[in-house]
């Protein structure tokens, strides 16, 4: 089976961890330290918080600029669910637009129509590596004195006009192993603003700048210096893993674009290709779930990111009487092929041989 997704490990990121275990410091340390220092230079901010996941990479980054209950948060139903349960989590209130057809990112013609009184903060999600139209958004937000927290998890590395995501606002970053690079598991928080990255690092270690002294109920929400030191080495290599994944996704472009009923993605400078996801329309001879069985089948594993989007989500029934017709169309025609960088030539030549001759009368 080739896999959707495959962490790109080697005896570097070994010999860190042997370092790390030696050393006898498994939680945060100096490795983190490291790590911090060394990603908020390559995002291009003053400040970098590891933490120990996305997820929770979000909700510091939310607590942390005080979005609390009563207020609003515009955001994209067509994600993860994380996006939305950490809004939810602070007590605001997820107010959701649909979705660019092209980019699978926030519509940014639709974002004034949802501001309200309420409205504290915008945070865009960079869908699949693909960076969201920042320009357009930062203009909005910068006109209605809303916030911007990006939801950068799927797109390290992903640049608008030579500035990387991350640096429009507060950013978050996933480190999950699917993803461009991993610490196993593991989030960043990147900002430019000294007050609210103390905030975050007092949020993550139970309210605490000093040891032992609390001055409100926070969380442990820190990274080890164990995933930290696979951070150090994932990082140094992560241009080279995005410009695998460009090169890959740039030759199923190349490669599928001509047959009828698929949808291929752009090949443009702003994408780092977290997944490299295809449309399936009404003009393909099968539909999207036949062609990832039969995929699956032929030793060629995929996913759809996302089946269901959040407002239809068992866990949100209050937003069940909303209808977001672009973000509901693509949950049902998006498919995402491997375009990892350890894809071999061959099994890129498989995959496109594969799809070509499908028999479509099954």
């Amino acid at each position: 089976m080739i896999p959707i997704a495959k962490p790109c490990i080697d005896n570097e990121e070994k010999a860190a961890v042997l370092e790390v275990l030696e050393s006898g410091m498994l939680a945060q340390g100096p490795k983190v330290k490291e790590f911090e220092e060394e990603f908020a230079k390559f995002i291009g901010v003053k400040h970098a918080i590891a933490t120990s996941n996305g997820t929770t990479a979000l909700h510091a980054a939310l607590l942390a600029h005080n979005i609390k209950e009563g207020d609003e948060v515009i955001t994209s139903s067509f994600s993860f669910i994380a996006t939305a349960n950490t809004i939810k989590m602070t007590g605001a209130t997820p107010i959701f637009i649909d979705i660019d057809e092209k980019t699978f990112n926030l519509d940014p013609n639709k974002i004034e129509h949802a501001i309200s009184k309420r409205t504290k903060a915008i945070m865009p999600v960079h869908l699949y590596g693909q960076a969201a139209d920042m320009e357009k958004i930062e203009s909005i937000a910068k006109k209605h004195n809303l916030l911007i927290i990006e939801d950068a998890c799927q797109a390290h590395g992903a640049e608008i006009r030579k500035k990387k995501v991350g640096s429009f606002g507060t950013g978050c970053f996933s480190f999950y192993p699917t993803k461009n690079m991993t610490t196993g598991e593991g989030g960043m928080i990147t900002t430019n603003d000294e007050i609210i990255a103390k905030n975050i690092r007092k949020i993550i270690s139970h309210g605490s700048e000093k040891r032992y002294y609390h001055d409100f109920i926070g969380f442990n929400y820190r990274m080890t210096d164990l995933a930290a030191s696979i951070g150090i080495v994932q990082l140094k290599k992560l241009l080279q893993f995005n410009e695998a994944r460009k090169k890959n996704a740039a030759y199923l472009t190349q490669k599928i674009k001509s047959i009828e009923g698929l949808i291929v993605p752009e090949i443009n400078p702003s994408h780092v290709f977290h997944q490299y996801t295809i449309r399936i329309t009404k003009e393909f001879p099968l539909t999207r779930d036949k062609l990832s069985e039969i995929l699956k089948e032929s030793g060629i594993d995929n996913a759809i990111f996302y089946p269901v989007p959040i407002h239809q989500q068992k866990a949100y029934p209050e937003y069940h009487h909303l209808r977001y017709p672009i973000s509901e169309k693509i949950s049902k025609e998006v498919l995402s092929l491997p375009v990892h960088p350890s894809l071999t030539s061959e099994e890129l030549g498989y995959i496109i041989r594969t799809i070509k001759e499908i028999d479509f009368k099954k």
